[in-house]
C-alpha cells in the first residue's frame, strides 16, 4: 500500500497531467492571445491558434543543431509533467518545487547546447530568472508548511503535502497572505510575462531574435510550447492552493482566483515594458525577503 501511494499514484497523476495540462494550457494561451489583442485594439487570432501553431510545428521537417538539444527539451517536459503530477495528486509541495526547477535547468542546457550566441544570451538570462524567483518559490513552500502547522490541530506539526490543505478549517492565505503576494510578484517571471520576460518572449515586438529558443524549430519548438502550457497550469495551481480548505466549494473559489490572477498577469504583460535584469534580480529578492522571510518569521512565533 505504501509503495502504491508513494510511487504509483504520482506516476499515474503525472500521466493524467501530461494529457490534461496541455489541453487546459492551450486554452489559457488562446485566451491570453485574444485578451491581449483586445487590450491592444486588434481583432486577434482565434482561441485555438496556439493549437494550430503547435500542430504546424509538429508537421515540419525535424532540423536540429545537435543530437542532444531535443533530448534536453524532452527531459524538461517530462520533469514538468512529473512536478504537475506530484502537485495535483496531493504530494509533497517542496518536491514539486525541486522537480520543476530541474525542468528549467534542462531547458537552459538545451539552449546552451546549440552554441549560438543568441541562444546563449537567452540561456544566461533564463539562469538569472531562476536565481531571481527561486528564493521566493522555496519560501512559499516553507510558508505553506508553517501555515498548516498553525491551523492543523496536530501538536504544531505542519505538512508539505498539498493534500493537507483539504484538512484545514480555513485557507492557508489567512496565515500566509504576504507569501501569497510574493508568489504573485515572481509569477510574472515564471509565466514569462513583461516586464520580466528577459530570456524569451511570446510577443514578436519584444525582440528581433527569440532568445532561449533561437535555434529550436519544428517538433523541438513545439515541445517547448507544450512545456510552457504545462508550467502555466502548475503555477496557477500554486496560486489556487492558498484558497483551498475542507469545504468542497473551496476548489471552485481557488479556480476563480487562479483565473483572476491569470487575467491580472495578462494585463501587466500588456502595460509594462521590459526591465533590466538588475532590477528584476533586486526586486525579486527584496520581495522574497519581505513577503516570504517576514511571513515565516511571524508564523514561527504563532
Amino acid at each position: 500500500m505504501e509503495f502504491f501511494e508513494g510511487i504509483l499514484i504520482p506516476i499515474i497523476a503525472s500521466v493524467a497531467f501530461a494529457i490534461a495540462a496541455p489541453i487546459v494550457g492551450c486554452l489559457l494561451a488562446g485566451i491570453d492571445r485574444v485578451l491581449s489583442a483586445r487590450m491592444q485594439g486588434r481583432v486577434g487570432p482565434p482561441l485555438l491558434q496556439p493549437y494550430y501553431d503547435v500542430r504546424k510545428l509538429l508537421a515540419k521537417e525535424r532540423v536540429s543543431v545537435n543530437t542532444v538539444q531535443g533530448a534536453y527539451v524532452v527531459c524538461a517536459l517530462v520533469f514538468a509533467c512529473l512536478a504537475g503530477g506530484i502537485f495535483f495528486s496531493g504530494g509533497n509541495l517542496l518536491m514539486c518545487v525541486f522537480v520543476i526547477t530541474l525542468s528549467s535547468l534542462f531547458l537552459i542546457m538545451a539552449a546552451w547546447s546549440s552554441r549560438s550566441p543568441y541562444a546563449e544570451v537567452g540561456a544566461a538570462r533564463e539562469t538569472l530568472q531562476v536565481m531571481a524567483y527561486e528564493p521566493m518559490v522555496l519560501l512559499f513552500a516553507v510558508a505553506f508548511y508553517m501555515a498548516t502547522a498553525a491551523i492543523l490541530p496536530a501538536g504544531g506539526m505542519g505538512s508539505f503535502d498539498v493534500s493537507a490543505a483539504f484538512l484545514l478549517d480555513i485557507p492557508v492565505v489567512a496565515y500566509a497572505w504576504p507569501a501569497f503576494l510574493g508568489l504573485l510578484f515572481i509569477l510574472t517571471i515564471k509565466l514569462r510575462k513583461s516586464p520580466f520576460d528577459l530570456s524569451m518572449s511570446h510577443h514578436a515586438h519584444q525582440e528581433i531574435v527569440r532568445g532561449l529558443t533561437t535555434e529550436m524549430s519544428g517538433s523541438t519548438l513545439a515541445l517547448v510550447e507544450v512545456l510552457h502550457w504545462c508550467e502555466n497550469v502548475l503555477f496557477l495551481g500554486w496560486v489556487g492552493i492558498f484558497f483551498v480548505w475542507g469545504a468542497w466549494y473551496s476548489v471552485i473559489i481557488a479556480i476563480v482566483v487562479a483565473l483572476a490572477v491569470y487575467f491580472l498577469e495578462i494585463l501587466i504583460d500588456n502595460n509594462f515594458a521590459r526591465v533590466k535584469w538588475q532590477f528584476m534580480l533586486k526586486s525579486a529578492w527584496a520581495v522574497a525577503l519581505v513577503g516570504g522571510g517576514v511571513n515565516i518569521a511571524v508564523l514561527a512565533f504563532l
